[in-house]
Formats: structure tokens, C-alpha cells, sequence
């Protein structure tokens, strides 16, 4: 069994990835809330994985090394924020602005063309971005993405009610140390753009327009977010970056 105090680093990645980890005695509330914080490491281990493929993959067409990018992709997260994607999808058309239903819907594990259509022009998106990544080489934008959309689940869980009660996500809200939480974020998009310098600091105000967009339409509909709608987001900040990446910081 594994010490208390590395608790949190092991839920945060059991809960973002089907990597293997150490066996845990007890997932405790106040675990389960610390390991928000190391959802920016989960990030950082995803991208440095993404951009050693790419790099392994040099004689590979870039066709090919954007499709096998992409699968490692889903594979690593287990298509844990695709499904909470195709959920609210779902819950959305269907809901008919009614947040009773929409609720109800994004509960229901069987998945609706709304569903299958938002998360196939997603992975469409993201493949052609990931393409252009390739082609230039970029490997660094692979692993800033997946760690500041990660990110973002600390800022949306500090900023956003949780709606659901006696859920998974109640006990990370319940128990996110804030004021460690912010000094993670902060340090998260200071670290963005000493790397990426003006290309670093296009993705954060990308991010940043993306979740305020997304945090809105949670509110409208159901006055909060859930654990479906906080996938949704990261899955729609992905995308948002790597096309951002694309469209303006790579020179061709």
C-alpha cells in the first residue's frame, strides 16, 4: 500500500488516465479534493507522452503520426472527457433549455447523434490541428495543451457551484485547497509563457476566452457544472488550443 501523503497524486491519476498506479488502502474526501491540484502534472505526463511518439514517428508521414498522436490521446485518458463530452452534448439538445432534463439526460450512459456528431468533428479538429503541429515540429504546444486545459478544471471548480449532490465532483469542490489551487493556475500560466513566449501567451488568452464562454453556458443552463460538463470543457479547450496553435503561432 501506498503512503497517505502521495495519496493525491495517485487519485488525480486514476481518475484522469488508465495508466497503472499503485494500489491505494482508502480514497478519502480530503484526498480526493488535493488531487485537483496535481491535475496540471496529469497534463504534463499526457503531453510529454504525445510529443515523444511525435518525435519517434519522424519517418512517419505526418497523416499517419497525427492519426497514432490522436489515439494515444484517447487511449491514455480512456476517453474519459469524450464521453463526458458526448453527455452534454446529448443533455443539451435534448434538455430543450430545461435544466431538470438536462440533468437528467447527461445522466443517461447511452449515447444520441448529438453525441456521436459533436465528438467525431472534435476528433476530425483536433487531427487536422495535430497534423499542422507535426508538420512544424511544435512538440512543445503538445505538452502545454493538455496541461492548461487541466488547468481550467481547478479554475471552473474554484469559480463554478457543483450542482450535483453526493457525487464524485461534490467531494472535489468540497475539499480544493483554494488558495494552493490558484497558486497551481498562476504558476501553470506564468511557466506557459516563459516557454512558449508569445505563442504561450496566445494559448492562455485562448484558454481564457474558451472558459469564459463555456462557464457561461453552464450557468445559463444549470446554474453550475458537473462532472460531465468540466470533461466537456477540457475536451473543448483542447481543440480550441491546438487550432489556435495552428491558426496563429506557427509561421510558415
Amino acid at each position: 500500500m501506498i503512503k497517505s501523503k502521495f495519496s493525491p497524486l495517485i487519485i488525480a491519476f486514476q481518475l484522469l488516465t488508465r495508466l497503472p498506479t499503485p494500489q491505494l488502502q482508502e480514497i478519502t474526501p480530503l484526498n480526493l479534493g488535493r488531487s485537483l491540484l496535481y491535475y496540471p502534472l496529469v497534463g504534463l505526463v499526457i503531453g510529454l507522452m504525445l510529443a515523444a511518439l511525435n518525435w519517434l514517428l519522424f519517418s512517419a508521414t505526418i497523416e499517419v503520426t497525427a492519426a497514432l498522436v490522436l489515439i494515444l490521446w484517447v487511449i491514455i485518458t480512456g476517453g474519459l472527457h469524450l464521453d463526458g463530452l458526448g453527455d452534454s452534448a446529448d443533455a443539451w439538445v435534448g434538455g430543450y433549455g430545461d435544466r431538470k432534463r438536462t440533468l437528467e439526460i447527461m445522466k443517461d450512459p447511452y449515447c444520441g447523434p448529438a453525441a456521436v456528431a459533436t465528438i467525431l468533428l472534435v476528433l476530425i479538429t483536433k487531427y487536422a490541428a495535430i497534423q499542422h503541429v507535426t508538420e512544424y515540429s511544435q512538440y512543445l504546444a503538445l505538452i502545454v495543451i493538455p496541461v492548461l486545459s487541466r488547468s481550467f478544471i481547478l479554475v471552473l471548480f474554484l469559480t463554478t457551484p457543483y450542482v450535483r449532490q453526493n457525487g464524485l465532483g461534490e467531494s472535489l469542490a468540497t475539499h480544493l485547497p483554494r488558495r494552493q489551487a490558484w497558486l497551481v493556475v498562476c504558476g501553470v500560466a506564468i511557466l506557459c509563457v516563459l516557454l512558449l513566449q508569445l505563442a504561450g501567451l496566445i494559448l492562455l488568452l485562448s484558454a481564457l476566452l474558451g472558459f469564459i464562454v463555456l462557464r457561461w453556458w453552464m450557468l445559463a443552463r444549470l446554474n453550475g457544472t458537473t462532472g460531465d460538463t468540466a470533461g466537456a470543457m477540457v475536451e473543448l479547450l483542447e481543440v480550441m488550443l491546438l487550432v489556435s496553435f495552428s491558426l496563429f503561432c506557427i509561421i510558415e
